[in-house]
């Protein structure tokens, strides 16, 4: 997995920062080429952008372009790498699948997961249009590799609830896997919500009754 960012307004900030000066301006400048990228993406659409618009705006040479990405398709590759290295890390230690062994733990993981997971995906908001609205037209390769990362998030989901299960904390007579199947939509419903109507009290109430579904809808009585 690659981790591009130095600054806190780029469109993916990185696990790790660059330490050596020459390190983080080769940081900076493959950031500044992935948000460049996605500027005019926006402005003029992804097919209708050349490496040429990208390089003459940042006023660099295609070499230069090369040195870092293989092609714009490539900038969307880097992208979804950085933004499954920071949602796995927000998975982790006390927010695994197996580290709950309570309700009460159960729901700590929720709310720490929800809360890192609004920070990631509505951080820059070009990321999350690019991969719902827009990233299935690009071409098939790109489509199936985003369905699998669907498949992946049902599969991470369907984790915490067997677990639930099996401690005896969730509901013993719960479909996990299409129970898991609903939480996605639930998420992917309210990026959408977040995308359209950017207010964080509309944002932080949305997450919120997300929340009580995930502990009240599915807890053992």
């Amino acid at each position: 997995m690659t981790h591009h960012s130095v600054c806190d307004d780029c469109i993916i900030v990185g696990v790790t920062k660059p330490s050596t000066r020459a390190e983080r301006r080769k940081a900076e400048l493959r950031q500044e080429i992935i948000d460049t990228a996605f500027a005019c993406f926006a402005e003029e659409g992804y097919h209708a952008t050349g490496i040429a618009d990208i390089a003459g705006r940042l006023g660099i040479g295609h070499g230069t372009f090369y040195r870092y990405f293989s092609n714009k398709r490539d900038i969307i590759d880097h992208v979804i790498d950085d933004l499954a290295a920071r949602i796995i890390e927000a998975l982790g230690t006390e927010n695994a699948p197996d580290a709950a062994v309570t309700l009460d733990d159960y729901r700590g993981q929720i709310d720490r997961i929800g809360t890192a997971l609004t920070r990631i995906l509505i951080a820059d908001r070009r990321v999350a249009q690019l991969l719902l609205f827009h990233a299935t037209g690009i071409d098939d390769e790109l489509t199936q590799r985003l369905y699998g990362l669907l498949d992946t998030a049902d599969a991470l989901t369907a984790g915490y609830l067997d677990h639930g299960v099996e401690r005896g904390y969730l509901r013993a007579d719960l479909d996990t896997v299409n129970t898991a199947r609903a939480v996605t939509g639930m998420l992917i419903a309210g990026i959408v919500h977040a995308l359209r109507d950017p207010d964080e009290s509309a944002i932080v109430a949305l997450n919120l009754a997300i929340r009580r579904v995930l502990v009240d809808g599915v807890r053992k009585d």
